[in-house]
């Protein structure tokens, strides 16, 4: 079974990627999760995405915000799909992370999910990982039912009770 690399910045992005840690947990889906910055510990960062792949790592789930350099720095030192979830952080509402996620050069991809999309991310990097994994893809199918059950009950509810009872 492959596994879930994820890197965030800082300890302040704990909370956003919480929601990654949570769906992947949900999903049985193995992962392991660091703290390193692009700026800070660049050294560090470049070790950990260039060895993600000896550990079992597979697909890495990237969350930054401001600059939002984290996932493309981990890009430039693996092939392995990256995921960039851009945080909201002390200005410009996520945008300016959102942008800088998703405008990678050439040659350096990283796909990126919406402003503090952790638990997208997460569903994302099982959907890669449920290519080659049978028992991950019934558990995605089983998530995926869930939820359309959860919007059948509600428009259940807001049949029998109206907009101003709902």
């Amino acid at each position: 079974m492959g596994k879930v690399g994820i890197i965030m910045g800082s300890d302040s992005d704990i909370p956003v990627m919480q929601g990654a840690t949570e769906m992947l947990e949900r999903l049985e889906t193995p992962f392991e999760v660091s703290i390193s910055s692009a700026h800070r510990t660049p050294e560090g960062t470049a070790e950990w995405a260039e060895g993600a792949r000896e550990r079992g790592v597979e697909v890495i789930i990237a969350g930054a915000g401001a600059s939002a350099a984290l996932p493309g720095v981990v890009a430039a030192y693996t092939d392995l799909p990256v995921i960039g979830v851009p945080l909201k952080a002390w200005a410009f509402d996520g945008m300016d992370a959102l942008l800088s996620i998703a405008q990678m050069p050439p040659g350096v991809p990283v796909a990126c999910v919406g402003v503090n999309g952790a638990k997208n991310a997460a569903l994302q990097a099982a959907r890669i990982l449920a290519l080659n994994d049978e028992d991950l893809r019934e558990r995605l199918a089983e998530y995926r039912g869930e939820q359309a059950a959860s919007v059948h009950e509600k428009n259940e509810r807001l049949q029998d009770k109206g907009m101003g009872d709902y």
